[in-house]
């Protein structure tokens, strides 16, 4: 009898655990939002010129090859070389093709020819014949070797031309981005071969399955490298993680280590791409229209018009990538941007006394400058929030200097402001600027279009609400809520106590709307303050939303800030924000 119900036990327990790992695996494998993803197309039939290699390479790896892709006439006129563009070099990952450089060598095309031609850049692709390095590492070395091969090779291919280039540029996908890596270990590897190294889901961190030794030892020799040479390593690196879409490689295996040494190295999930908003597979990250669109953008505006090549200047790198892979200020890059404007030309000067105010502008015949008096506003409130639904790329917000009622020139402060999906919005802290005697907002004359600007003046701690999340083991079975009763446009909700990587929660935001008469918008965007993993989720209000809270990279112990979630909201709806634990969510954590 004993040994019998002690049986029951056991098969009670092994059903249960049998249970959870069948719920955390639902998780990790279908509990993730919808594909955002746009797929990208070829405007014209794609080719693949093959690059002859010298014989005694060849030989040496006869599985591999060397592509040149191209399209139409541009794929006809570099059958004949040398080449005069910007080279950039893809590498496939585990099982991947040399085709998938198609999408983002499309795009850039395109591109080009927007421009006429001015700059364009020649993608190049390597053929590593589909090897499952992700399986088996012993080929790893003989990849790497032969990139360096093909890189030497690619420079070749430019010899006399006039702004023939000196470096190259590498786009590494999974795999492929820590064989790029790698290239800096070779003994007579020249690092200033390579200008930019951009990685797709790549584990940088550890191996996804460290089968073998010849992985996990290929693995060692790169990070120890990249640790213990930090300060002499000058390359600028960009990892792009894929967030929770992609379930082979979780994103927190592609987050760089964080040497204070080397400062050229940013780490970023996709969904907190700017213009890219969206979690990717770890396929679909080679073909995202959105983020190969963002990449492009950036290559464009890394060409240093001087060499027609890419930039030698490693802050000016930096600054590219932060502007379109981290903040975008909804204006085109500058490398070195007028920070003082004139504020001329006829136009309405209007001054505004109001702390809160919406202005619709829709057929405008004339420019005007809607002008706040900040000395009161500074006696009653600590901050100044400003969005516009107009998502050109011009200067909208100035701030006036000792002025009385109107200024010639303003300080810019649109470089200051950021780009959601359906709104530009700035947040300013009035101590920050205490030499401004007015904000300016301005309204350009505009024919057939409609936008809406609102500005409002508040203190910070009517915006700040404290919602402290629930219990690991609660299960879901109890809540927290906050009711957000004022009129305000945005809200900080801060999650008190989450930070780590088994938290799970599920946020359910309810807004309800008084006389509602057109569609309104609202953004609830989760902030990470201590990595770029941040998401956005989109609402049509009045409405039920839910968001999964979770995280890929957990906070440093010396880190004190709190993730928020921060809301965009209309000041005619009312909103109730609850967060739960969700059990199944910390299965998925734990087991990915």
């Amino acid at each position: 009898m004993f040994l019998h119900s002690v049986n029951l036990w056991n098969l009670a327990f092994y059903a249960l655990m049998v249970f959870m790992a069948t719920l955390g695996l639902w998780d990790v494998f279908f509990g993730f939002e919808e594909n955002k993803c746009s797929m990208s197309y070829m405007f014209e039939y794609p080719e693949y010129q093959k690059i002859e290699l010298p014989k005694k390479l060849a030989k040496r790896y006869p599985a591999y090859e060397l592509y040149l892709y191209g399209e139409g006439s541009y794929a006809e006129e570099h059958k004949v070389l040398p080449l005069t563009g910007i080279p950039v070099l893809f590498l496939p990952g585990n099982a991947g093709s040399y085709k998938q450089v198609r999408s983002i060598g499309s795009i850039a095309l395109r591109k080009a020819e927007d421009i006429d031609f001015k700059y364009h850049f020649d993608f190049f692709s390597v053929n590593f014949n589909g090897e499952l390095v992700a399986l088996y590492g012993g080929s790893l070395q003989k990849q790497t070797k032969f990139v360096h091969e093909c890189i030497k090779t690619i420079l070749k291919l430019y010899k006399g031309q006039e702004f023939a280039p000196k470096s190259v540029a590498i786009i590494g996908h999974s795999m492929g981005g820590l064989v790029a890596r790698a290239l800096l270990t070779l003994k007579n590897f020249k690092q200033d071969l390579i200008n930019l190294l951009i990685t797709q889901a790549t584990p940088h961190v550890a191996p996804v399955m460290p089968l073998d030794r010849f992985i996990t030892d290929f693995y060692m020799t790169v990070n120890n490298y990249w640790i213990l040479n930090a300060r002499h390593i000058n390359l600028t690196t960009l990892s792009v993680a894929g967030g929770f879409r992609d379930y082979q490689v979780r994103s927190g295996l592609t987050f760089l280590p964080k040497l204070s040494d080397h400062t050229s190295a940013l780490s970023v999930v996709s969904s907190a791409v700017p213009k890219t908003w969206a979690s990717t597979d770890h396929l679909s990250i080679v073909w995202c229209k959105q983020l190969q669109l963002t990449t492009i953008r950036a290559f464009f505006d890394l060409i240093d018009a001087d060499t027609k090549q890419i930039t030698q200047n490693p802050k000016k790198k930096l600054s590219v990538l932060n502007h379109h892979f981290i903040r975008h200020p909804a204006k085109h890059f500058e490398e070195n941007p007028s920070i003082i404007s004139d504020l001329t030309g006829t136009s309405m000067w209007v001054p505004v006394k109001v702390s809160k105010w919406t202005y619709v502008a829709y057929n405008e015949s004339d420019k005007i400058y809607f002008t706040f008096p900040l000395a009161n506003h500074r006696k009653i409130y600590t901050h100044v929030y400003c969005q516009s639904t107009m998502l050109d790329t011009n200067s909208w917000i100035f701030g006036c200097i000792n002025s009385t009622s109107m200024c010639r020139q303003g300080v810019d402060l649109s470089w200051k402001a950021e780009l959601l999906p359906t709104i530009k919005s700035l947040t300013l802290r009035l101590q920050d600027y205490p030499s401004l005697s007015h904000l300016v907002v301005y309204v350009p004359s505009i024919h057939g279009s409609k936008f809406v600007v609102d500005c409002e003046f508040f203190k910070k701690e009517t915006r700040s609400i404290q919602l402290p999340v629930t219990h690991l083991f609660s299960f879901g079975l109890s809540s927290r809520k906050v009711i957000l009763n004022t009129s305000g446009l945005f809200y900080n909700i801060e999650l008190l106590n989450f930070g780590q990587i088994y938290q799970a929660f599920k946020i359910s935001v309810v807004s309800k709307c008084s006389a509602v008469k057109e569609e309104i918008t609202s953004i609830y965007k989760l902030h990470i303050p201590w990595s770029y993993e941040d998401s956005l989720t989109i609402a049509q209000v009045p409405s039920t939303t839910e968001i999964s809270v979770k995280l890929h990279i957990a906070q440093p112990e010396n880190d004190s800030h709190v993730a928020l979630l921060k809301m965009y909201t209309s000041s005619d709806c009312q909103y109730e924000v609850t967060v739960k634990t969700s059990f199944s969510q910390i299965l998925g954590q734990v087991i990915a």
